[in-house]
């Protein structure tokens, strides 16, 4: 991967670390004020797709080799 993709991989990949506290965040405190579930659990979905995501472009920094 060329230098100027890792750094805006980089730069995608803390973006999307924030959203994904945000969505956190957020579902603590519908929790805490009894929310509906659906749409703590629709945010939940959201975090965890945003988890998937960041899991792929990290593999993409650093990919996994085996010796």
């Amino acid at each position: 991967m060329a230098d100027q993709d890792q750094a805006d991989t980089k730069m995608l990949v803390a973006r999307l670390r924030q959203e994904h506290d945000d969505y956190h965040a957020a579902i603590e405190s519908m929790i805490s004020t009894g929310c509906n579930s659906l749409q703590i659990q629709r945010l939940k979905k959201k975090k965890l797709d945003l988890k998937d995501q960041i899991l792929k472009l990290e593999d993409l920094i650093i990919p996994n080799i085996i010796a």
